[in-house]
């Protein structure tokens, strides 16, 4: 069966930002193939792609390398997130559906309860679909594709700080969804101006990591579409 190559590209993407592969290393399509235990091409394609979002760079001599951002590319990237998210709410409560509306009132449920009882690794991952689910019901697939890119890339480059008092971080969530309910984008841009400079306070860059040069081939066969 051939692999997709944007499976391939989300599994490289994955451990690239994972620290899998270090900033710098080479990525030859021989060892790229035998992790992901696929051919040469999807391979090829995905860099491609990875090039384009600015995670990989050719380099003569050297051919593809993870890329090395700079402390500025990186703060560029959390000022650009800070002013699309707000548009992203603002238009969300022009255009979102009912649907949008349960998935983001099920997980403000959710990110409370799990705030209550400390489990931190959870709301992590609820703030991550929270934040996607939100620019999915801004009803502009470019804007939602933009923020999905800045939100791996900041990943990629900076750790954030799990909040002090993560029941207010909720609350703030649901208050941006009741206003986005209520189709007043001006309230839902503002509340989450205010909540992505909180956010934004807490993320420290990435130091470095010793790249793990495990060849262990990787399963994706099941990688979703």
């Amino acid at each position: 069966m051939r692999i997709p190559a944007h499976s391939v590209c989300t599994a490289i993407r994955d451990d690239i930002v994972s620290g899998v592969f270090e900033r710098g290393s080479r990525l030859t399509e021989e060892v790229l193939a035998r992790r992901y235990g696929v051919s040469r091409v999807p391979v090829r394609e995905a860099l491609r792609t990875l090039e384009s979002e600015g995670f990989v760079v050719t380099r003569r001599h050297a051919g593809a390398c993870v890329a090395e951002p700079s402390e500025q590319e990186a703060a560029d990237l959390l000022e650009m997130r800070m002013l699309l998210e707000p548009l992203g709410a603002a238009r969300a409560a022009q255009r979102r559906t009912e649907a949008h509306l349960k998935v983001l009132r099920g997980l403000v449920r959710l990110g409370q309860d799990r705030a209550r009882r400390g489990q931190g690794e959870d709301l992590r991952s609820l703030g991550g679909w929270f934040h996607e689910t939100l620019a999915q019901a801004s009803g502009s697939p470019g804007l939602t594709a933009l923020l999905t890119q800045l939100r791996h890339k900041i990943a990629w480059m900076y750790a954030v700080e799990a909040p002090v008092r993560p029941l207010e971080s909720w609350a703030e969530h649901g208050a941006i969804v009741d206003a986005v309910a209520r189709g007043d984008a001006e309230r839902a841009r503002a509340l989450t101006v205010q909540h992505s400079e909180r956010v934004a306070a807490a993320h420290r860059l990435r130091r470095t990591e010793r790249v793990r040069t495990s060849q262990r081939a990787v399963n994706i066969a099941s990688a979703p579409n």
